[in-house]
């Protein structure tokens, strides 16, 4: 900590007003908020390069540290300082000129040169003291440099001196304490942090240096500093403290009122501040307030939007629901309002869930839980239903569907069907009728647990299809569970056309809808014999994924089409990895449809069997037909479960060998043998010698029982290990 002896002078101004001023040669005026406990060299540093030009300003709110660096600077530059620390009485014109000429007086009786501190420089308001105060700053007496610290934006042209570089400027963000300084402070007050606790807090504080100085006086009284630290805010009561007392204090009532109610929002701009107020032109106040640096951050160069600083938003929340609880909610309310006409989905569920309005954050969620669930935000979802208790769930049933589209989402299907239930006791129990928003809700609900058989899944998905609107997000997942079910249960031409549809309009507002939709229409087209349509449905799907990074149970399918589709093109790296993708979500749900398990499981059979893993095929057959004893009515399911079994035990019976013993370097191979490319050809082709080619097509023939190179692509043809096309 600095200790200085300081040697003052007190000169005294004519008599009325009377006026103490202090002049110091090197000292620490005391009082400063961090008192001088961390050093600001970097800062000292800009403001002693800067001895040539006429005019310094520190520009930043409260807490921000600039008496304590000035008082340091003071401490090292060898130049007298004469110092006026500005009160509001020195806002009436006689007094502030008073003042001014004792200033004067004192530095014209000095012979060398001098630096004239001007502090609190805010506290001017009337025009004829700020109309003297700017005329000193601009004809200051000779030789002395004239610094002015304000929490505002000091009463000066300062546009004219920044245009004409006649000054250095330092705002809030030059005095924010860097890493290294708040460790300082933090280790001088007796608290010790690691470098990830310092770094959390900088970032919490936002590196304002009075909140970093507050915090260590708050943790070095907890007996657990590090984990106190983790839960350190501007909702502190030492912090709520000193924003009361040297922040609020200063503003007149009407100013404090808008801090207060307009504290709900993240950020604020006059049009939203408008809505939430009830109030028209708080955009003049917004301006006016954040001139006066009142931990109000500009987002824009254009005066439209601002943002508290965050310690300063949490103590004034803090102190709204300890004074208006309720106007708090209604606040948050009208916000979610706004931000709803405005597009700002997050921004309105999130203010809808602060209200506690569980009618209002339902409406919201279910009108976006499609998109969320798409983009693999589930647990976003969850974490704003878990702001409300599961009676109040329960009894909203918007609230009660998002429940159960998320636990869907994530493979847990007895959880979905339970909120979905409680959705309907919900409607059954409100006496106004249901609207046809709720009632297809529950139809989709239904249809995509399928609780029982795709007979009905079909039936539930029609209903919903008809209910919802025609701009409603909740279609394209209609379209898709009925055309899947038409399809499974053999209604080839209808099953198409609402597949597309459901592509369609998933291709914005349902990316993941629509993947299903396009991985359905693959193997539609799979099992019309329109190979080529297939692939590329299956390679748009997988695109699909790929980009907009979908995740979750339902990709399986689209996973498990993409490895057949590249199985069957001998891509077989690529069919592995996304077999084993497929297989790995299917195995993280706790439960899923059984139609959907079986589908799963059957098309990655195939793919094993192009792969040349017979074994692994028939555990993925048995467990579709285990899966297809609760989907019995699945009529496309049940078929291809027997044609593939036919087709393994047919290949049993012809030969006792496995395509299973084929190496990976045999597969690659073997794709290239239906082509007239030679071995050195493929060698080229492969990267590898003709030699090692020749050595690998020998033990494909004697693998396929096979004598010549066209009667080991006949028997590989009929194994189904190529697909009767040459290769390119």
């Amino acid at each position: 900590m600095l200790q200085v002896t300081a040697r003052r002078m007190t000169l005294s101004a004519p008599s009325p007003p009377q006026l103490q001023l202090t002049v110091w040669p090197a000292v620490r005026r005391p009082g400063a908020p961090v008192r001088g406990l961390v050093t600001r060299g970097r800062l000292v540093r800009r403001l002693t390069e800067a001895r040539e030009l006429p005019l310094i300003v520190l520009a930043a709110p409260a807490g921000y540290g600039k008496t304590t660096t000035l008082l340091e600077w003071a401490q090292h530059d060898p130049r007298p300082f004469v110092w006026l620390a500005l009160e509001h009485a020195h806002d009436d014109p006689e007094r502030m000129n008073a003042a001014l000429a004792v200033v004067t007086a004192a530095v014209c009786r000095r012979s060398d040169a001098s630096v004239v501190v001007v502090d609190d420089a805010h506290v001017l308001r009337s025009p004829a003291a700020i109309e003297a105060f700017t005329a000193f700053t601009e004809h200051p007496p000779r030789d002395a440099q004239v610094v002015v610290a304000s929490r505002g934006e000091p009463p000066l042209p300062i546009g004219r001196l920044r245009a004409h570089r006649q000054m250095l400027e330092l705002g809030a963000r030059d005095f924010v304490m860097t890493r290294s300084e708040a460790a300082e402070l933090l280790a001088l007050a007796g608290v010790v942090l690691d470098d990830p606790q310092v770094d959390a807090l900088v970032a919490r504080t936002e590196g304002w240096p009075v909140g970093l100085y507050l915090a260590a006086l708050s943790l070095r009284e907890q007996s657990m500093p590090a984990v106190a630290a983790a839960g350190f805010g501007g909702d502190d009561r030492i912090v709520c403290d000193y924003v009361a007392d040297a922040v609020l204090a200063d503003l007149d009532d009407g100013d404090v009122d808008f801090l207060l109610r307009t504290a709900v929002l993240e950020r604020l701009s006059g049009d939203l501040c408008d809505a939430v107020l009830a109030a028209r032109g708080t955009a003049a106040r917004l301006r006016r307030l954040a001139r006066a640096n009142v931990l109000l951050v500009p987002l824009d160069r254009t005066d439209d939007w601002y943002r508290y600083h965050a310690m300063l938003a949490q103590a004034l929340r803090a102190e709204l629901r300890r004074r208006e609880p309720e106007l708090a909610r209604e606040l948050h309310r009208r916000a979610s309002g706004w931000h709803a006409r405005h597009g700002e989905v997050e921004s309105a569920i999130r203010h809808a869930v602060e209200a506690a309005d569980t009618q209002l954050a339902g409406d919201l969620l279910w009108a976006n839980a499609l998109r969320y669930v798409a983009e693999g935000r589930t647990a976003e979802v969850g974490r704003w239903l878990r702001a409300f208790t599961h009676e109040q769930t329960a009894r909203t049933p918007h609230l009660a569907l998002v429940a159960a589209i998320g636990h869907l989402a994530a493979g847990r299907r007895d959880l979905a069907e339970h909120w979905t239930e409680r959705a309907v006791a919900a409607i059954s129990a409100d006496p106004s009728p249901a609207t046809p928003s709720l009632e297809a809700g529950v139809a989709v609900l239904r249809a995509a647990i399928a609780r029982d058989g795709v007979e009905r899944m079909r039936d539930d998905a029609t209903r919903a299809r008809a209910l919802e609107p025609e701009d409603s997000p909740w279609r394209s997942l209609a379209c898709h569970l009925e055309g899947t079910a038409r399809h499974l249960l053999g209604e080839r031409e209808p099953a198409g056309s609402l597949l597309r549809e459901g592509s369609r309009r998933g291709l914005i507002a349902a990316p993941a809808v629509n993947a299903m939709c396009l991985a359905q229409l693959a193997l539609l087209a799979r099992e019309a014999g329109e190979r080529h349509d297939g692939f590329e449905l299956a390679g748009r799907a997988r695109a699909l994924v790929e980009r907009m990074r979908l995740s979750g149970e339902p990709t399986a399918l689209v996973l498990a089409v993409s490895a057949l589709a590249k199985a069957e093109r001998r891509q077989l790296d690529a069919a592995r990895a996304d077999a084993v993708a497929a297989s790995r979500l299917l195995e993280q749900s706790i439960e899923v449809a059984p139609w959907y398990e079986a589908e799963v499981c059957l098309v990655l059979a195939r793919a094993m069997v192009a792969l040349g893993d017979i074994a692994g095929a028939r555990t993925l057959l048995d467990n579709a037909g285990a899966a297809l004893r609760a989907a019995p009515d699945a009529a496309v399911l049940v078929r291809w479960l027997g044609e593939a079994r036919e087709e393994i035990d047919a290949y049993a019976s012809r030969t006792g060998a496995s395509p299973a013993s084929l190496t990976t370097a045999e597969l690659r191979v073997l794709p290239l043998l239906p082509t007239h490319l030679s071995f050195r050809e493929m060698g080229s082709r492969l990267d590898i010698s003709p030699n090692t080619v020749k050595s690998q097509a020998q033990a494909v023939y004697r693998k396929l029982d096979a004598s010549s190179r066209s009667e080991a692509v006949a028997r590989a043809q009929e194994l189904g290990l190529l697909n009767g096309e040459a290769a390119a």
